[in-house]
């Protein structure tokens, strides 16, 4: 089941709050961007992230 299926796209914060080389956060994957801007995205923006382009960058 995606997050798409649920009404209300929740935080896919882990409580590591910590950036990697890369830039990512080691428990969520979120750019700094991505978490700063977290309650300002529209909830279809918070599911492509989550949905689409969070699962990518686990494999990478």
């Amino acid at each position: 089941m995606s997050i798409a299926s649920s009404t209300l796209p929740l935080s896919p914060c882990t409580g590591v709050c910590r950036l990697d080389t890369r830039g990512f956060c080691m428990g969520c994957l979120r750019t700094g961007d991505e978490i700063a801007r977290w309650t300002r995205m529209t909830d279809a923006e918070k599911i492509r992230l989550m949905d689409d382009v969070l699962p990518f960058r686990e494999g990478s």
